[in-house]
């Protein structure tokens, strides 16, 4: 008996690796057989998704078909009798069973070469159908997509098994629908204006859905909510019953993959109308453009339209009349008759090898425009081996020795890709960093890339062409047969391989930058949400040597207290560590940050020894080092000149240094994200994508944590969801003319912010009344009567309906449309507003929801279980509640450690500083970096909530290491990671 086909488990491996930057790091992926499995048992795993929930019943059935499967493919295939293909589309949506039994018969009795192709056009069929959204099911299918921002209720969030866990592999978005709470489809107007927009012959939910593994329901949701001018952060807090509870990457994941679907839609249209204007636009060219779903498969059909280049072979023999005869050759060969196409006077066809070759131009050029046959070849090629191999170029090579012989010139630096000038490696195991340095060697010149197929690939496809595909109607005389042979192998050696190789390039590129640029987004999110310093005045310092060291200290509200230049490294040290102190006892500072630039060493090794020796006394004075990236671009950038005008940049770094460490969001946000030292690979990658993705994350942080509206700075609010530039400067004109907002009905009144902008931004900002009473009007402290002074103004505007009323709702992240809601749940559980942040407010909810149930609260105050859990989050947070307080702060210390105190086996604790695609750099304190290879951070190493992250480190975690090695010459550690500390 033939056993079922199974998936077969996804193991992780240690593979070894050297510690450059470049390494050659491979990890977790399919195997040959699990490769193999990938294309043959397709639709048995089909059925065995779709028919999960008849398992019990219909387990029996399947094992007897797939006995049967066994006995019949060795009996002669009767040709004749299974012409017609048409009984395997109709109803696959009606009788899934009937549909899956009589495909499988149609299978058994198609030839071995043909099988492989009918079973992925019959599922393809099954797919096209419908194109009704499926309502959600129990799909015990489809994976978790995540959890989402906000604290989730227990129904909601369900740890999904690990079994599917790839280290190696991004994670995968789509997330089981049956059990996301009252996730609901909706049919909406523009799905159908987004049908009608792209114009192509496919459905777009569906290629949606299909490209960025979520399920159409939930793409239809977000493309709707996308359609309506709606924010990511706006959807990810407020929107989650429609999204399915994703998290914002997964959002921006499929934002992204539906912009690109327009722009290949775009590209389709575009290269119609050329096409159209040159007079070649034919019905059949029209389809294929539109029926492509990617931009490579448009440059395949237009390729050979192009303007500018050569006329293809196939279209001059085309032009010389020649497809009658190749389509003679394929439907009626018994009666062609190649002699009667000679005419000697006419170059192309005066002989018959000219005609042949002419014929066999055209063969070649329909072989390798044919959707099915490129189906079929890419099947063959992934079930094989296929390799990428990158070796020195000749021309790095010549370069090289003509600039040893001229030692002025600047040499090629080859050594920088060392590790490929002799690399081969299979594409399915390639690793992300591979493929960027590869790309980025080509680029200079100094390797080259090559794709290889095995030989059998083109044994196999010819052999499948002639026989199978392409086999001509009626006997074919052994000339017309051997045209139709030499068609076959130059079709896949001239125009199939090179659309494979591409293929094969882009999708390694596409998958290495989405990667990349995921792997910045982590980064970036987690060095804005690291926690605040609070309630400390701080020193900031940039060292220096020859131009001293800057000083900056800062208040607790992070308002310039002093600022000044100390010569540290210099003959006067001591009277300089005087001046330190002097200066640290005048305004109470007992914490110093240090940027990590030059001189930082020995400026903390400095301050080490003076708090060592109690110089500072009776003070308990700490330092950290904080990285320092971006911060001279700052000093000298618009920005930084308007809020500290007369000051030297050099003092404005020593400022943004010590900012970085009291509220690292409010300052980072005014650097370029690609300067503050994340990632790696940022100018090899798509710039307008990364630019994006770190825009999108930057509003996304600084949205979720919230901004009081009345003290923040104008860039801060620029970044608010909902909000521009445009439109922060409006709310900043409008205090400067009426004052502080007392709650966020106020912001209707600015001009430009109309209800969609009110709508997407009010969540995310907080009125403080506190805040506002520390506000000096015109002198006058008293908060009554500057509130009447306000409102005094704003009734000259005609805003009367709009109170000037403090709500206490306005400090939480409880939306406006919310607040009807918050009231009337309020009063269920006996609370007040002036209880907000209570332990007995929080009692009081606690016993409701522990008693009644969330849903059932829900139902009764007609909402949904989300909108409810975010309300109770809101009156249960203390005032003033910040989410970076569950995330690390500055690691502080009074000692210094450098690299010779190292040895193999030393256990320490360090905080991760930067994550890259081969592994994880951690600050151990001793002035340099280690790193931890891929190779090293294993799952069963790391917290059950970040195993299924891709690498599952990023900056500003705590970290239990090992020393690996220590190579004082190359002033490089390596380090194996223990555990994440919490």
């Amino acid at each position: 008996m033939l056993r079922r086909p199974r998936t077969t488990a996804k193991v992780y491996t240690e593979p070894t690796t050297d510690d450059d930057d470049f390494d050659d790091m491979t990890g977790s992926q399919k195997d040959d057989s699990e490769e193999l499995d990938e294309w043959l048992p397709k639709l048995k795993e089909g059925k065995a998704k779709e028919g999960k929930t008849q398992k019990g019943t219909d387990g029996s059935t399947e094992k007897k078909k797939a006995t049967k499967r066994v006995a019949k493919p060795k009996v002669p295939k009767p040709k004749a009798e299974r012409k017609p293909r048409a009984p395997r589309v109709p109803k696959a949506k009606k009788e899934k069973p009937n549909t899956e039994q009589q495909n499988e018969d149609t299978v058994l009795l198609k030839p071995e070469s043909q099988r492989h192709v009918t079973i992925k056009e019959e599922r393809l069929s099954i797919n096209l159908s419908s194109n009704n959204v499926p309502v959600p099911e129990d799909n015990d299918d489809v994976p978790d997509e995540g959890p989402s921002s906000s604290q989730p209720f227990s129904k909601v969030k369900k740890e999904e098994p690990d079994d599917s866990f790839t280290f190696e592999e991004p994670v995968q978005k789509k997330q089981k629908t049956s059990d996301g709470a009252q996730g609901r489809p909706i049919r909406l107007k523009s799905v159908g204006s987004i049908l009608e927009d792209l114009q192509m012959n496919w459905d777009p939910i569906r290629v949606l859905s299909e490209k960025a593994g979520v399920a159409q329901w939930v793409c239809m949701n977000v493309a709707q909510l996308l359609e309506e001018e709606n924010t990511i952060p706006f959807m990810v807090r407020y929107r989650k019953e429609l999204i399915n509870h994703m998290d914002a990457d997964a959002v921006r994941d499929v934002q992204q993959t539906l912009e690109e679907l327009r722009s290949v839609a775009k590209k389709s249209r575009s290269v119609a109308q050329t096409l159209k204007k040159e007079g070649v636009l034919t019905s059949e060219l029209e389809m294929a453009l539109k029926n492509c779903t990617t931009a490579d498969e448009i440059e395949h059909v237009y390729a050979p339209y192009k303007k500018g280049s050569k006329l293809s072979k196939a279209r001059r023999a085309k032009e010389l009349g020649l497809e009658p005869v190749a389509l003679a050759l394929l439907h009626s060969p018994q009666t062609l008759n190649l002699h009667a196409s000679i005419q000697p006077n006419t170059k192309g066809l005066s002989s018959l090898e000219e005609v042949a070759t002419g014929v066999q131009e055209i063969l070649a050029y329909m072989i390798a425009k044919d959707k099915e046959t490129l189906t079929y070849v890419q099947s063959l090629c992934d079930r094989s081996a296929v390799t990428i191999h990158s070796a020195v170029s000749k021309t790095a090579l010549k370069e090289q020795q003509s600039q040893q012989a001229d030692q002025k010139s600047k040499p090629k630096d080859i050594a920088k890709f060392s590790l490929y000038t002799d690399f081969t490696c299979d594409v399915q195991r390639i690793q992300h960093h591979q493929t960027l340095a590869i790309n980025r060697g080509e680029n200079l010149k100094i390797l080259t890339v090559k794709v290889n197929i095995p030989d059998w690939v083109k044994n196999d496809f010819c052999r499948w062409c002639v026989n199978v595909r392409w086999r001509p109607q009626g006997y074919a005389q052994p000339e017309l047969m051997s045209i139709l042979n030499n068609a076959a192998e130059d079709s896949y050696k001239r125009l199939i391989i090179p659309f494979l190789n591409r293929g094969y390039r882009t999708k390694l590129t596409a998958g290495a930058e989405k990667e990349s640029i995921a792997m910045f987004v982590r980064n970036l999110r987690q060095r804005l949400l690291m926690c605040p310093v609070r309630g400390r005045v701080i020193m900031g310092v940039d060292p220096g040597f020859y131009h001293g060291c800057k000083l900056a200290i800062l208040s607790p509200t992070s308002q310039i207290v002093h600022t000044d230049v100390v010569y540290l490294h210099g003959p006067a040290k001591e009277r300089e560590a005087d001046k330190l102190r002097h200066l640290m006892f005048k305004y109470s500072c007992q914490t110093i940050v240090i940027g990590n630039g030059k001189a930082c060493r020995e400026t903390e090794a400095f301050f080490a020894d003076l708090i060592k020796q109690r110089f500072f006394s009776p003070m308990d004075v700490s330092y950290c080092i904080t990285d320092e990236a971006g911060a001279s671009i700052y000093s000298v950038s618009p920005e930084a000149v308007k809020e500290m005008p007369d000051m030297d940049p050099n003092l404005r770094s020593a400022v943004s240094i010590g900012r970085r460490v009291q509220d690292p969001l409010a300052e980072l946000i005014k650097i370029d994200p690609k300067h503050i030292g994340i990632g790696t690979y940022q100018h090899d990658v798509s710039q307008s994508l990364l630019r994006a993705a770190l825009d999108g994350v930057v509003q996304e942080c600084v949205s979720f944590v919230g901004v009081d509206i009345n003290i923040c700075s104008e860039t801060l609010m620029r970044h608010i969801a909902g909000l521009n530039a445009g439109r922060a400067r409006s709310i900043m004109e409008w205090k400067e003319k009426n004052g502080p907002f007392f709650n966020r009905d106020q912001l209707k009144l600015v001009k430009g912010l109309g209800p969609k902008s009110f709508q997407q931004c009010a969540g995310f900002i907080r009125i403080n009344p506190e805040t506002v009473r520390s506000i000096d009007f015109g002198g006058n402290e008293d908060p009554e009567v500057t509130q009447k002074q306000t409102a005094e103004k704003r009734k000259v505007k005609g805003s009367a309906n709009i109170s000037n009323d403090f709500n206490p709702l306005d400090q939480t992240c409880i939306h406006p449309e919310s607040y009807s809601i918050a009231l009337r749940f309020l009063t269920q559980v006996a609370g007040r507003l002036d209880q907000m942040g209570s332990s007995a407010l929080r009692q009081s909810i606690e016993s409701s929801v522990r008693s009644s149930g969330l849903d059932v609260l829900a139902k009764s105050l007609n909402t949904t279980p989300e909108t409810l859990q975010l309300i109770v989050d809101g009156l249960t947070q203390p005032p003033g509640f910040d989410i970076r307080q569950n995330f690390e702060q500055a690691d502080f210390k009074r000692e210094v450690v450098s690299m010779n105190d190292l040895h193999d086996g030393m256990v320490l604790t360090g905080r991760v500083t930067n994550t890259a695609l081969f592994g994880a750099f951690v600050d151990i304190g001793v002035g340099r970096s280690g790193l931890i290879p891929k190779r090293f951070i294993t799952p069963e190493k790391l917290p059950v909530d970040q195993r299924r992250r891709s690498l599952a480190l990023g900056p500003g975690e705590r970290v239990e290491v090992r020393v690996m090695n220590v190579d004082i010459q190359r002033n490089r550690i390596t380090l194996d990671l223990i555990r994440v500390l919490r």
